[in-house]
């Protein structure tokens, strides 16, 4: 027994030295960083001053919160219909719906940005559609707001959460609709009283995920707005390759917000979840 023990162990070092080199490492360089000055020596506290003082730092941190919060919650509503279907509807379409979403959620970052523009930016075709059909909504549509940003975001949560979701509803079982039934529930009532209260651990943790992967998200928003834009990753990065000079602090100190940020959300999905878990055993 000891000398499996010592075998699993041998296995499991390289994954070891990957987590220290590739996360644990980096994570401890940019806390550490966050609480020096530009030029690298001594301690200071300027950095998260500057953030929670200045104007441009709080906007993004707001931006951020609001856009990952208002697509999480709108990826999560869309994918629980969308996972429902697939769990009532077994065939050959829900193999090509399965194929569909599995292909649309790798398509992200500049080909989305793209995608987007073509369609609905200042001259894409669906703008012109509603320009020659007279459609006030299409033709006025602004994709280079935190509205029209807030649509991409939407795009790419909902096939992880539907993706997430998905084995949850395989856990509801059909004697449990089958007992509703007969004690005179409806399948409004199911849902309410048992279908929704036994998945919600699940869609909680979902949404955690869906809630980090908005905050952090870049590449597509950043390809189309550039720096014109206030979000936590964007002043991220424009901290690490400013035209005039790098602030690498301050990029730190960004980077230790969003974790924060991320860190909380998942502390309160967390708790509520195992509250729902202990009201569905009583």
């Amino acid at each position: 027994m000891k000398k499996s023990k010592y075998i699993y162990l041998i296995a499991l070092l390289p994954f070891v030295v990957l987590a220290l080199l590739y996360e644990l490492l980096p994570l401890a360089t940019v806390i550490i960083r966050s609480f020096q000055p530009d030029e690298g020596v001594g301690f200071t506290m300027e950095n998260y001053v500057t953030i929670f003082s200045k104007l441009l730092y709080q906007k993004a941190i707001l931006n951020s919160l609001k856009i990952s919060l208002v697509s999480a919650l709108a990826g999560i509503v869309i994918a629980f219909f969308g996972a429902r279907a697939v769990h009532r509807h077994q065939g050959k379409l829900n193999h090509v719906f399965m194929t569909v979403l599995n292909m649309v959620s790798n398509f992200a970052g500049i080909p989305l940005a793209f995608a987007y523009m073509i369609l609905l930016g200042n001259a894409g075709i669906v703008v012109n559609i509603g320009k020659e059909l007279g459609i006030s909504f299409l033709s006025n549509y602004n994709l280079y707001t935190m509205n029209g940003m807030s649509m991409i975001y939407v795009y790419f949560q909902i096939p992880l959460s539907t993706l997430l979701l998905i084995p949850a509803f395989d856990g509801i079982q059909k004697q449990w609709k089958e007992a509703c039934m007969l004690l005179g529930g409806s399948p409004g009532t199911f849902w309410r009283s048992i279908g929704i209260p036994v998945l919600m651990p699940t869609i909680l943790s979902t949404f955690s995920v869906l809630f980090a992967n908005a905050l952090a998200a870049y590449a597509t928003i950043y390809a189309l707005m550039m720096d014109n834009i206030a979000l936590l990753p964007v002043q991220i990065a424009g901290s690490f390759t400013g035209e005039v000079k790098m602030r690498a602090g301050l990029g730190g100190a960004l980077s230790v917000v969003m974790m924060a940020l991320m860190v909380i959300m998942i502390l309160i999905t967390n708790t509520l979840s195992k509250r729902f878990q202990k009201g569905v055993r009583r």
